[in-house]
């Protein structure tokens, strides 16, 4: 069983299909050098990671097994393993990555030439890319539709839960032999951090019943995009690595809906409404894997893009003067980890006010996020950018202030990741640069020294991206609203 983004053993399609035309089956990861010296990994996905196999293999260990942990070429150490334990057979789940579907075609020949047979299965997304499709057979580029359609499946045939493999399936450890140990992230040349998300099977699955449990999914709508509030499930760090399964979360989402209130049940529909989202960008990546590198639409292709490295900086390391936006890109810097609708509000400053590419946002984003998944960091920056399917109109560009205002009124969160603007009272938390003189002395704070001024005024960057984008994708999006930006 070669595991990839799917490090648990319970729900797992192609371990459970292993398990059942196979005697024994020897779990293995591997390694990859190149891929962990590339500028696209950063720290936190990689301790996720590591993390994630440590309690892995103490799992396989508890059964009598172990993690066969391999570093280098995948089809080399793949087909030399098979080798060694006389197996015939290597079982995996399929990725929707261009590069990582190049990649598998490439280790599945190989291991074909050796006399090994590969099995690709379906396991990443509930529905796969040619399960939900238009009456004309061909996939959805609008949400809405495809989430009703995707609803109808489920609810007419819903996937089975895969079962749990028995302890007895899993070859012997004597017999897997001495592999590599879980290395650490410093291994690699990777800092650690105690404040990055903590991510492995046991803690994905507290994680779950603690939010359908605990109230935290009851209120879901009313909490969900205040950054203050624990609000959110935080469990796309554990989709990230596969630690649970898409499967498993909307099973035991729809049961507990079924016995909760209508305001409840409402609640965690829209919950499973973010997990279809997830389904709906794995299948546009796959169905459209230009996306991976280029807008969705081919016009945007034509946006004229600003090259201010000063100002990406300035946002990469919260400096821009805007609170939330720089409150949110401290808590990206320092917890591996953003909330969602911080997402959207840092994306629209980039790519309208700042009017700077949104591949640079996506690529740091890649790097600093434990849950940094190509599917739905692409689909969430193209939409911020207008350049993606179903995406935002060119036209509605988010005010950083009337956002904050909005969903971080107190400020608590502004203080909580900027320190020095918490004797700053709520009347000017969301815009400090209001401050006269005398208040700047008296709560504490110095405009461009403690706190910079903003490095660019939004009315007049609100004016500079609409002439931009105009010419480019005015024809498009006149008069178009999209799904998620109705509902904000």
């Amino acid at each position: 069983m070669w595991l990839r983004r799917d490090l648990r053993l319970a729900d797992n399609t192609a371990l459970f299909a292993a398990s059942r035309e196979n005697a024994s089956v020897c779990c293995v990861f591997v390694l990859d050098p190149i891929l962990l010296a590339s500028d696209r990994v950063g720290a936190p996905i990689v301790q996720s990671f590591f993390s994630a196999l440590a309690a892995l293999r103490e799992q396989l260990r508890g059964f009598g097994s172990d993690l066969a942990l391999l570093r280098g070429d995948f089809s080399e150490q793949l087909g030399s393993l098979a080798e060694r334990l006389g197996a015939t057979d290597v079982y995996y789940n399929e990725d929707c990555e261009p590069a990582i579907r190049q990649r598998d075609a490439r280790v599945s020949e190989i291991l074909g030439e050796r006399g090994i047979t590969t099995h690709a299965m379906k396991d990443l997304p509930l529905f796969g890319h040619n399960e939900i499709l238009t009456d004309a057979g061909t996939p959805y580029k609008i949400f809405t539709p495809y989430k009703r359609r995707w609803l109808e499946a489920y609810h007419t045939a819903a996937p089975s839960m895969i079962p749990s493999v028995e302890s007895d399936h899993f070859l012997s450890r004597t017999d897997i032999g001495a592999t590599l140990d879980v290395p650490a992230p410093e291994d690699f040349g990777f800092s650690s951090s105690t404040l990055y998300p903590v991510v492995h099977e046991a803690e994905a699955h507290d994680l779950l019943k603690r939010f359908l449990e605990d109230g935290s999914a009851a209120s879901y709508a009313r909490r969900r995009n205040f950054p203050a509030m624990r609000g959110t499930s935080g469990l796309s760090p554990q989709l990230r690595a596969g630690t649970i399964g898409v499967r498993t979360c909307v099973h035991r989402g729809f049961e507990a809906a079924k016995a909760a209130s209508p305001a409840a049940r409402s609640a965690i529909e829209l919950w499973i409404s973010e997990l279809i989202w997830r389904d709906f960008y794995l299948q546009i990546l796959r169905n459209f894997p230009h996306v991976a590198d280029k807008p969705f639409v081919d016009a945007a292709n034509a946006l004229q893009w600003s090259d201010d490295r000063v100002a990406f900086d300035a946002w990469c390391r919260g400096a821009t003067g805007y609170p939330i936006v720089d409150a949110a890109m401290r808590q990206l810097n320092t917890y591996g980890w953003m909330h969602n609708r911080l997402r959207m509000i840092v994306a629209s400053f980039l790519t309208k006010d700042l009017l700077i590419n949104w591949q640079w946002g996506e690529r740091y984003f890649e790097r600093q996020l434990a849950d940094a998944d190509v599917a739905a960091n692409n689909g969430g920056w193209q939409w911020a950018a207008s350049t993606g399917t179903d995406a935002a109109p060119y036209f509605r560009i988010f005010s950083p202030v009337l956002q904050s205002e909005k969903f971080d009124p107190q400020g608590r969160f502004i203080r909580k990741m900027l320190p020095e603007l918490r004797g700053v009272p709520d009347a000017y938390i969301h815009a400090p640069w209001k401050l006269s003189p005398l208040q700047e002395r008296e709560f504490g704070v110095t405009l461009g020294v403690q706190y910079p001024l903003p490095i660019v005024d939004h009315a007049q960057a609100r004016i500079r991206a609409l002439a931009a984008y105009e010419p480019v994708l005015g024809k498009r999006s006149r008069g178009v609203a999209s799904s998620e930006e109705s509902a904000s």
